[in-house]
This record gives C-alpha cells, structure tokens and sequence, in this order.
C-alpha cells in the first residue's frame, strides 16, 4: 500500500465586530484553507504555519485553542490526508504571493466568510473539520 502524504494547514479566524469570519482561498473553482504539504523532517505544524505565510502574506498567527488539529479521511485514492490547526488572525491583509515555482500566485482569490457561506464552499472532506473549527470558536466567540 502507498504511503500516504501529509498536507497541514490552518483555518484562520478573525473577528469582525465579535463576529467570526473565516479565510477561504480558491483554485481551480474550488474553495479551501491555506494548506500544503509537510517538508520531509519538518514539524507538521510549522509546516502549516509555513504555507499561510507562503500563500496569504499572513504572520504572527495566534494558536488561542492549542496546537490540536484533525484531519481529513484520506482522499486520492487514499493517498493523502489534510491536517487543519485552528488559528486567530488580528489582521486582515491577505496578499496572494507569486510562487517561484508557478510564476504566479498558487490561488485565484481569497475571501473572509461567516461561517454558514464557508460551509457551503467547502468540499464535503473539509466539511467536519471545519465544523469542528466553528464548535471551537463559538465556545469562545470573544476577541483576546
């Protein structure tokens, strides 16, 4: 059996008058969080924190609600699983670098959304991970 390869990202929060609006990018028609794959030897964690940064310009990511993450089921041909941390961002300058290896930005367009409008976006995969991510922030809706 192929081993299967470890993508890790973040689902990004940010409140907008006490109100959480999450960071969806999208490529190719379909809606995601910032995500990539893990380097060999690299923490899967800074790894995700790593590819926000590559693919949104976004620093200083507040990890309020821990370190803890799920993951996807495994997906292409079971070949590949996604891990989401949960993270809070007080700014909102999202930027869509060029990559150096695609000569242009990995995605099409970003957007902060509410919760149900994300939802919907959202490929069925993603969806109970994000739906853990909204249990987390709406037992803390309150900006630190």
């Amino acid at each position: 059996m192929p081993e299967t390869t470890l993508s890790a990202g973040v689902i990004i929060v940010r409140f907008i008058d006490n109100s959480p609006r999450y960071l969806l990018l999208k490529v190719y028609g379909y809606w995601d969080f910032p995500k990539g794959l893990v380097d060999h030897g690299e923490e899967p964690l800074a790894g995700a924190v790593r590819e926000v940064e590559e693919e949104t310009g976004l620093t200083g990511l507040r990890f309020r609600w821990g370190e803890e993450y799920r993951e996807t089921e495994p997906y292409r041909n079971g070949r590949k699983v996604a891990r989401y941390y949960l993270a809070e961002s007080t700014a909102g300058d999202v930027h869509l670098p060029v990559s150096e290896e695609l000569g242009h930005p990995e995605h099409d367009e970003f957007a902060w959304l509410d919760g149900k409008t994300a939802h919907a976006l959202l490929a069925a995969r993603v969806k109970p991970v994000f739906a853990w991510a909204r249990r987390r922030v709406s037992g803390d809706r309150q900006p630190g």
